[in-house]
Formats: C-alpha cells, sequence, structure tokens
C-alpha cells in the first residue's frame, strides 16, 4: 500500500471489483484493491457470454483487468480483510472507515466497495467437488454449449431439478433427472418431462464413476451405473459477507420458486447498502449474476460511489468557504 487512506477501498478483485477500481481510477480517485485470490470461477476453463472476450480462460480476464486498473494508477494487493469499522466524522466530512487485514495491518478509506463473491455449497456427493467446473455443472448459459448433444444428468436435491431438467434439454436431447433426495415429481410435471423425453431415474446417488481423468457415469446406491458425461446440480449459494456482516449488515435469503437457493445481502439499484458509505457488487448482492452482469455492476456502483464523492467534496468546500 502506497498510503494509509484512499478515496476507495474494494475488498474483493473479481470482474466486479476490478470493474469498479477501473472506473474509479478513470475519475482521479485513488483506489486501492484488496484481493484474497478465491475467484469463484476458477475451476472453469473458460468466461462465456462475456462480449469482446468470448472464451477467454477467467485467469487471463483477471491478469488484463489488473493491468487496465494499474494503468490508470490503481493499486492492487493481495491479503484477506477480517472486518471494517467506521471511523468518527467531522463537519461535513465524513470520518470513512478502518479496513482491517487479516495480518493485522490496516487502511482506511472515504469509501468501501465490497465484492467477494459468493462460495457454492455442492450437495454432499462423493466426486462432485473434483469435477466441478468441468463436468459438474449448474449454469447452461455458462456450460451449455460446451456439453451439446451429449448424454447429461440432473441431480435432483430440491424441486428446482424438474426446470433445471427441462432448460437443460434445450442443449441436448439425452437428459435424465435422477431423483436422488429431491422429491418426487408432480404429475404435470411427470407428463412434461416424458413430453421433452426426459428420463427419470429412481435412488439415490452414491458417486461418480471416473475414467482416465474423465467423467463417464452417475453410480447409484444399488451399485448400477448411468452412462453420462456431464452431471448438473443444484449448489447453495452462500455470499461471502463476512466483512459486511462486520459493519451490521446481515444477510437474506434468496429464493427461487419457493426454494431457498443462498444468501445475499441488499442493496439499492445502484449498490448502496443500508450502512451510509458502504457499497456492494457482484454476487455477493445478485447470486445470479454472470461475470459480464458483474463487471456491469461494478462500473455502475462506482459512478454513484464517485458522485457520493463528489457531493461530499463540495459540501467540504462550501463549508470551508464559510469559514472563510
Amino acid at each position: 500500500m502506497k498510503q494509509q487512506r484512499y478515496d476507495v477501498v474494494i475488498v474483493g478483485g473479481g470482474a466486479a471489483g476490478l470493474s469498479g477500481a477501473l472506473t474509479l481510477a478513470r475519475a482521479r480517485r485513488s483506489v486501492l484493491v484488496i484481493d484474497a485470490g478465491e475467484p469463484r470461477n476458477a475451476p472453469a476453463s473458460h468466461v462465456h457470454n462475456y462480449l469482446g472476450r468470448e472464451s477467454t480462460p477467467p485467469g487471463e480476464l483477471l491478469a488484463i483487468g489488473r493491468g487496465e486498473v494499474a494503468g490508470y494508477g490503481g493499486e492492487i494487493i493481495e491479503g484477506r480483510v477480517a472486518s471494517a469499522e467506521r471511523l468518527p466524522g467531522e463537519g461535513e466530512k465524513e470520518g470513512g472507515f478502518r479496513v482491517v487485514l487479516a495480518g493485522g495491518s490496516t487502511v482506511e478509506a472515504r469509501r468501501l466497495l465490497v465484492t467477494t463473491g459468493l462460495v457454492d455449497e455442492l450437495p454432499p456427493v462423493p466426486g462432485l467437488a473434483e469435477r466441478w467446473g468441468r463436468e459438474v455443472l449448474h449454469c447452461p448459459y455458462c456450460h451449455g454449449r460446451e456439453v451439446a448433444d451429449r448424454p447429461i444428468g440432473v441431480l435432483s436435491t430440491s424441486p428446482l431439478a424438474v426446470h433445471q431438467a427441462l432448460m437443460w434439454r434445450q442443449w441436448s436431447d439425452d437428459v435424465t433427472l435422477f431423483r436422488h433426495t429431491g422429491p418426487e415429481p408432480t404429475d404435470e410435471e411427470y407428463e412434461q418431462l416424458a413430453a421433452r423425453g426426459v428420463a427419470v431415474v429412481d435412488g439415490e446417488v452414491s458417486g461418480l464413476e471416473v475414467t482416465d481423468d474423465r467423467f463417464t457415469g452417475v453410480r447409484l446406491a444399488g451399485g448400477r451405473v448411468v452412462p453420462r458425461e456431464a452431471l448438473v446440480i443444484q449448489a447453495r449459494f452462500t455470499a461471502r459477507s463476512a466483512v459486511l456482516e462486520s459493519l451490521g449488515l446481515v444477510p437474506v435469503a434468496q429464493e427461487m420458486g419457493g426454494e431457498v437457493i443462498g444468501t445475499y445481502i441488499p442493496t439499492d439499484p445502484v449498490g448502496a447498502t443500508e450502512v451510509p458509505g458502504v457499497w456492494a457488487a457482484g454476487n455477493v448482492t445478485r447470486l445470479t449474476e454472470q461475470v459480464i452482469g458483474a463487471a456491469a455492476a461494478g462500473l455502475m456502483t462506482a459512478g454513484a460511489i464517485n458522485g457520493d464523492l463528489i457531493a461530499e467534496d463540495t459540501r467540504t468546500a462550501v463549508e470551508a468557504r464559510r469559514r472563510g
């Protein structure tokens, strides 16, 4: 860190954080990005649906972003933020925040932008974690094209599994729904699955078959193996919200189709939280956001933060002028 107080400290250096940093650095704000180096999409081989960067490896996209931020004077350091606290203000000038890193060092900021993302919590089936982001998938818009026309399985752990199976049917005509621990489909759902040619297999899944480092099938508790080349799951999306919680914010449950799919930190449409001066963008506040959406959110929130700083700068200048 080149200084001890910045206009904005950004916690998290993924697409949202780097996009916000780039915007603020171009606005001639002093910016520090603190990144723990744990991008959510690290297991994936490529980023998709990012206009102009289609099929770019995730690490390469981040490296490009870091270079762009540094080119405008933004700073990026590796580190983990343990907590943050508000500092007292003076007159029309707000006090800002003290950010505490895991090693005990601190840095101050006039505003905070938290872009820490989320953690994908996988169903407790042996072998899923090892294949996550390779053949074990969750988003058809992220990975559907790469497994098109191949045998796909859908692991049911909630009522959303039928919806998943019908969605993935768009990319392959060989889709099998594994009932596992999910509820039995309704009569209407059975009819929909049958009409779309989606097979349904009863029984719990005990693990995955892997041959020569390639997923080849789903193993049922009774020993039967159903050949598959990709397996769709429903992960639970849990916001990395510890820093925001240290400031008094509370994560709330996100529902989809009547099912809780995770937790997030609420913000207003431009990323402001309930704590003045604290902003959030990306997956920590929008669980289903893809990379390009997270980058767009970082841009929008950074613009709002700069506007907020301009308003404070103006109030301070007016106060100083009145004092003579």
